[in-house]
Order: C-alpha cells, then structure tokens, then sequence
C-alpha cells in the first residue's frame, strides 16, 4: 500500500469507525429502551417534545414581553391559556405566594411541587399530577406594586422523554468516546507503520556510516519506504563493491609496484655491472668492449619495452585507448600477421601453420593494430618457451554459430594446471614466466581481446604445449 493512500483510510476510519459504532450503539438503545423497558424513544416522541419545548419557549416569550399589569389582565391570561392549549399544557400565576390565576384547579401540594421542580433551571425530573406528567416552565416576575410573583408554564410530557433525553446523551458520549479512541488506535498504527519501517532504515544506515557494508537494509513499509529502502541497498552494495574495488586496486598498485621493482632490478643490475666492467678495465679488447655495449642496449631495450608494456596496460585498464573498429576479412588479417612473424619465428627454428576450416568468408570488428598486438603477444609467448630444437605453432580458424574461434597451439614445455587460471594476470607468477619478459603481454592481450567484446583463453596439452583460444563475434 502506498502511503497516500493508507493517509487517506486512516483519515476516513477516524470518522466512518465512530459513526458505525454508534449508529450500533444507538440500535442497541432502541432495543433496549423500546422492547425491554417499554419505553418510547422514537423519532415522533422526540418530535412531539420538541414542540412542546418550542410552544413553552413562545410561551415563556409572550410572558416576558409583557409588562407586569398586562400580565395580570385578564385577556392576557385567556391568551397565553389557549396558546398552551395547543399543547394540552396549563398556566399557573402566583403573586405574593397566592395563585391569582390557574387554568385548571391545582391543589397546594401540586402548586409546592411545580415550584420546586421550576426552581431546579432544566434540572427537574417531570412532575406528576393526577395521571399526567408536566413539564415546568418557571418565570419569576416583578408586579407594579413591587410584589413578587410567578408564572408556571406546565407542559404534559410522555413519562419516556426522560429516557429520550438519556438517549442522545448516550449517542453522544459514545460518538466523542469512540472518536478519541479511533483517533488514538488510527494514529498509533499509522506511526508505527512508517516510523518503524524508518527507525530500522535509521539503524542500518548508522551500520553503514560505522563502516559495516555487510548489513543489509530489508524492504519493509509502504511503497514510497520500500523504494527508500529498495535505493538505498542498492547504494550501499555499489558502495561496498566501490570499497572492494578500491582495495583491489590497492593490492594491485601494492603487487605492481613490487613486480616492477623486481622485474626492472635484473636488467638495471645487469647494466650497472657491464659498465662497472667498461669502467674497471676488464673488458680490455675492442671485441670484448663490444660485446659489454651489445649486451647494454639489449638490456636497456628490454627495459624500455617493460615500461612501454606496463604503459599501454595502464592505459587498457583504464579505457583510456579508443578502439577504431573496421570490418575484417578474418582469414586475410591472420595471414598477414603470420606474414610478418615468420622471419622471427623460423631464426628461432619454429615452423608455423595456418589451417582454416571456415566454410564461407567470415568478417569481424576489428581494430587492426591492438589485434595484431594481440596476435604478437601470444606468438611471441609462444617462442619464449618452446625449447624444443624443431618447435612448432599452428593457427587454426573455425567458427560457432555466433563466434569465430582462433586457436594458437604449440609443441612447448607447457602450463601447469595450478598456473593456467592466472597467466593472462599482469605480472604472472611462476618460476618459467618470471625470469622471461615483463610478465603483462597476455595481460594486454585479454585487455584488447576484451575490448572488441571477445573472450580469450587458455588450455594446457601437458607436456605437449599449450592452446591460446580466442573468441570474436561475427560482424
């Protein structure tokens, strides 16, 4: 339920909740009153003594509008008698605590009575004369002559418009008794409805500001909460695979600096010796100057090639390199890489071989260069360790129904099983791979392969070598 709308049910179930109730109440009443008491409590009763309130009311008014020697007049007193006489009511005047005027013969017990029920302002219970209950309506009066005096207004009433009148006091206290009630069960269902669901999205959000990601915040309340709830979880595991991520970098910036230093050391330490060497005089023929020079420059160049690697990775890792995509003849692409590798690759004695088992022309997205870096990479691998005399790579080209797979084998010493999952790592740690090359060529390789939204791969042969297996979709 959305909280609009429970506002809403809540508003509405303050009024319809205490209106149902004494609507029931009042029909409880009616039974009660009506059939087991016997007493009349319906609408013309009250009707009926609501007209007698009003015809007293008019009464009283006449009275009072009157000065006192009109009171006493004898037209007056026939007026006022027949305009009670619509009501069956009767009309008592007292002057000096004599009765001056009655339309109807009332003892002194009776008149005693009347007056005191006149006193009581509203207060009485009806008085009883003869068989007919009366209504009082006391007005006291100053005569010209200064005496005091009276006028009693007596309506006949049904003995039931006591009950009557205890009737809609009981509808009414019921009404307002109900009301709070509903007011106060309404409003604490609605509160706890929304403030728990928020003081439980308060005390995981203090979890959080404490630095525990792992609480979670559960959905719970109405709609609008549960999105809060539902928004907020979600920024909370983006925030924790922001901090994991964050710590990976670290480790990784840890572990990258530690490799460079270690990978950098062993050519720099070379090149420090050879020229500590020169200086020294131990290279003391031109032939043996040479080849300290030569072997310095290698070492230099495979210096400045780790940097320009872990560069171009650098840059990978951070999609800061734009990829110009065209689209390839694949068959055609690997012949010209395998064209341009086989000069190298025969002067360290490896014969190379391309098998196509496509059946049609197939084109991918390529981006020329970085795949070709690729195919490099991976060849140049390859010839780092076949130490074979005669070694051997084949390049086979098949595809699947959505991908083309490009398969690069060859006769090597192999990978074993517990290092296959990590070689295209940068810095790939094992006793073969750490002492040949920087350790981020299939690095790069996966970087760009994944950025053409391929996958790349590896499968070990054992002994026998060793698979590099790359997947491109088709164009």
């Amino acid at each position: 339920m959305n909280l609009k709308k429970r506002l809403i049910l809540a508003n509405a179930s303050t009024v319809v909740i205490p209106i149902v109730i004494t609507v029931l109440i009042a029909l409880a009443s009616f039974f009660v009153f009506g059939k087991l008491l016997g007493h009349d409590i319906s609408f013309e009763n009250y009707q009926r003594l609501t007209q007698i309130k009003f015809e007293l009311l008019n009464a009283e008014a006449s009275v009072l509008q009157r000065t006192p020697e009109v009171v006493e007049e004898e037209s007056f007193q026939k007026q006022l008698q027949e305009q009670l006489a619509g009501i069956n009511g009767e009309l008592v005047m007292i002057k000096d605590e004599k009765v001056i005027f009655s339309s109807r013969n009332f003892s002194k017990i009776d008149v005693a009575k009347s007056l005191e029920a006149g006193n009581m302002k509203g207060r009485s219970e009806p008085v009883v004369i003869g068989d007919v209950s009366y209504t009082i309506q006391l007005i006291d009066l100053k005569f010209k002559d200064g005496s005091q005096g009276s006028v009693l207004l007596l309506a006949p009433v049904d003995r039931s418009s006591k009950y009557l009148t205890s009737f809609f006091v009981l509808i009414g206290v019921s009404f307002v008794l109900t009301f709070m009630l509903s007011n106060i069960v309404v409003s604490y269902q609605l509160s706890r409805s929304i403030l728990k669901p928020l003081h439980n999205l308060q005390g995981s959000a203090a979890e959080i500001s404490r630095g525990n990601l792992d609480h979670p915040i559960a959905e719970e309340g109405d709609q609008e909460i549960k999105a809060l709830c539902r928004d907020l979880e979600l920024m909370r595991i983006k925030l924790k695979d922001s901090v994991y991520t964050q710590l990976k970098y670290e480790d990784n910036r840890k572990m990258l600096v530690s490799s460079i230093s270690h990978d950098l050391k062993t050519p720099v330490t070379s090149i420090k010796g050879y020229v500590e060497g020169i200086l020294d005089g131990i290279a003391n023929t031109p032939d043996k100057t040479e080849r300290y020079l030569k072997t310095i420059a290698l070492k230099a160049h495979q210096v400045d090639q780790m940097i320009d690697d872990l560069l171009l990775y650098a840059k990978l890792d951070l999609n800061q390199i734009p990829f110009d995509f065209e689209r390839t003849d694949i068959e055609e692409y690997l012949k010209l890489c395998l064209l341009e590798s086989e000069p190298e690759l025969e002067n360290s004695h490896i014969k190379i071989s391309f098998h196509n088992e496509l059946r049609d022309k197939q084109h991918v997205l390529l981006d020329r260069e970085r795949m070709k870096r690729v195919i490099m990479n991976i060849l140049d691998n390859s010839r780092k360790y076949i130490s074979k005399d005669q070694g051997e790579i084949q390049i086979l080209l098949r595809d699947t129904s959505a991908s083309l797979i490009i398969e690069l084998s060859d006769n090597g010493s192999g990978i074993s099983e517990g290092d296959l999952p990590y070689i295209f790592d940068r810095f790939y740690r094992s006793d073969v791979a750490r002492s040949k090359g920087s350790g981020l060529g299939l690095a790069i390789a996966k970087q760009i392969i994944e950025g053409h939204n391929g996958r790349v791969w590896a499968i070990s042969h054992g002994e026998v070598g060793t698979s590099i297996m790359i997947s491109l979709s088709k164009a």
